[in-house]
């Protein structure tokens, strides 16, 4: 069996550099324009990039099937339409770092939902890795103070905790969406027509967001921001990361996801000054931890 280059190792760490900086770029957007405005600018940026990428690599796209067609819409307003309304409204809410941390639960969510909704079965190791990975995610939304969430739940689970797990599910149902219900359709084909969808919905959603949206407020750090998340928070990182699937395979790849929360905490708080309470690192730990053990075949 060949060994993989170095550089698929050292691209599957900036992806997950990459995807730790959205929280601080998303962070900086969202306090300066409204969100779905903030969303469908993003997702402008990726779908421009996607189609120059289809064309370079597939000749273009396919034309859908009609299951195809529904797939790619659901794929649309799941992961990408929900997940970045909730993201921007979140990170709105929340600090990048701790809205960083809740992501990790990604995987855990995801494993839940295909053992209740599809059947699948979880070997006791997985079971034993989402009970120490919702532990963990207790500790990191109650800082740590879980009697003071008992007598108080409202002062541990705000607005920026709600809409970072409605996120979650959303990425949850695109997940396994894009794991039950796509046939025929390359990664880079499925992500492109997935962002068509959520860009539309997305925009009749900015419509209605136009008279709150001062122009004045497209600084350029707003506007590089935006850049980011389209280049490297979606087409760049979403490139490299299949080119790990394709190299190391899932199971080795989908570790280094464990990575984005470690950046996301760091770069909040080299970049907007965000502190790190003892509370996200014991947590944050406790569900890395957790998705470790999940992950395991």
């Amino acid at each position: 069996m060949n060994k993989a280059p170095v550089s698929t190792y050292l691209k599957l760490v900036c992806v997950a550099l990459f995807w730790g900086g959205t929280f601080i770029a998303g962070r900086l957007v969202a306090k300066e324009i409204p969100h779905m405005i903030a969303a469908f600018i993003r997702f402008a940026v990726a779908c421009a990039l996607l189609f120059l990428l289809a064309w370079r690599l597939e000749g273009g796209l396919p034309k859908l099937s009609k299951p195809q067609m529904h797939a790619t819409f659901a794929l649309g307003a799941t992961g990408i339409f929900l997940y970045n309304l909730c993201f921007f409204a979140a990170l709105e809410n929340m600090p990048a770092g701790r809205t960083a941390l809740f992501v990790a639960l990604n995987p855990i969510v995801t494993a839940l939902a295909l053992a209740l909704l599809f059947g699948e079965r979880l070997s006791a190791v997985r079971w034993l890795g989402i009970m120490v990975a919702f532990a963990g995610a207790t500790v990191v939304i109650t800082r740590g103070d879980l009697m003071g969430a008992v007598h108080d739940l409202s002062k541990s689970l705000g607005k920026g905790e709600l809409f970072m797990l409605t996120a979650i599910c959303g990425w949850a149902a695109y997940t396994i969406i894009g794991r039950h219900a796509l046939k025929g359709l390359s990664p880079i084909a499925a992500t492109t027509y997935a962002s068509l969808w959520g860009l539309l919905l997305l925009g009749l959603g900015a419509v209605l967001e136009l008279p709150r949206f001062e122009p004045a407020r497209m600084s350029w750090q707003v506007l590089a921001s935006l850049v980011y998340l389209g280049a490297f928070g979606t087409v760049i990182g979403f490139v490299w990361y299949y080119e790990g699937v394709k190299s190391i395979g899932p199971s080795r790849t989908a570790v280094f996801n464990n990575l984005v929360p470690v950046f996301g905490i760091s770069l909040g708080a080299l970049i907007l000054g965000e502190p790190i309470l003892p509370s996200m690192i014991v947590g944050g730990l406790l569900v890395i931890a957790g998705v470790t053990l999940t992950n395991k075949t």
